[in-house]
């Protein structure tokens, strides 16, 4: 992924030191941010965050997200809601370079309770210089969104 292009980030209470971490992170290397909250740790509900980055991706306005919650899990659920949005869970490298790689992943949902900052970093590094690599894959990717 270029850098210039944007990236959207999002968290709840639980991810909220996390996603600064990230954001500091992504600034130094001049990426864009376009951070949809929450802008604290106080307690918030995580959906009033993702919803709206997740709909950016989804009509192809943001190429790619960061989120994060406690477990990764609610924030994922709640963003793979939209169609064009393919969110996966990742706490090891690996697992983000095979999300990128085989389900051309576009946005990255990090456990801020599970995973150690440096970590989450090393997973958002790869997660936005890995490309998909397509062939046998996109079959696969494009039928993720059919009901039998």
């Amino acid at each position: 992924m270029e850098k210039g292009n944007t990236i959207g980030i999002a968290s709840d209470h639980a991810g909220y030191d996390l996603k600064l971490y990230i954001k500091e992170m992504l600034s130094s290397l001049k990426y864009d941010i376009k951070d949809f909250g929450t802008n604290s740790s106080d307690s918030c509900d995580y959906p009033d965050f993702i919803h709206p980055l997740a709909s950016k991706i989804d009509k192809g306005e943001i190429e790619r997200g960061i989120i994060i919650c406690g477990s990764g899990n609610g924030v994922a659920m709640t963003a793979n809601k939209y169609s064009n949005v393919r969110a996966a869970i990742c706490w090891l490298p690996e697992l983000a370079e095979l999300a990128r790689k085989h389900n051309n992943s576009n946005i990255i949902s990090l456990p801020a309770r599970f995973i150690e900052k440096e970590t989450a970093w090393t997973c958002v590094e790869i997660f936005l210089n890995t490309d998909f690599e397509g062939g046998r894959h996109q079959r696969r990717v494009e039928k993720i969104n059919k009901v039998i």
